[in-house]
């Protein structure tokens, strides 16, 4: 069983250059952990790789940044799906589900820190 991936929302500006600072080391998280594949990659400017899942693209970015400060939201189908998800991908997986409104929308969610540093909300609207 596998959640659907299919809005990504970054905390601050872009979620197309979200900071890490080495490419290289960060990619094999998102592949084997969060169900990621590498779209692109380019070396010109700051080095940069384009992630995809489901619907969703995110962008990792050698761009000086402060991963610790960064980080996108990822909208899901069933929240509880991705928690099996993730904990399939690494058996000591722990997620602290919680409720939080948003504006007018109250979602069910939990957090995931990748080892770049940046943080990940996954959340399910709910009914």
């Amino acid at each position: 069983m596998t959640a659907k991936f299919f809005r990504a929302a970054p905390y601050a500006d872009d979620a197309m250059n979200l900071p890490v600072r080495d490419i290289d080391a960060a990619i094999p998280f998102y592949e084997s952990k969060m169900g990621f594949r590498v779209a692109s990659r380019s070396d010109e400017g700051c080095r940069k790789a384009v992630l995809e899942r489901d619907t969703i693209q995110i962008g990792l970015a050698e761009n000086g940044g402060d991963p610790a400060q960064e980080g996108c939201f990822f909208e899901v189908d069933d929240v509880e799906a991705a928690v099996a998800e993730l904990r399939l991908y690494d058996s000591s997986f722990k997620a602290d589900l919680q409720i939080q409104k948003h504006g007018d929308t109250t979602y069910q969610l939990f957090f995931v820190i990748a080892p770049d540093g940046l943080c990940y909300c996954i959340g399910e609207a709910q009914q």
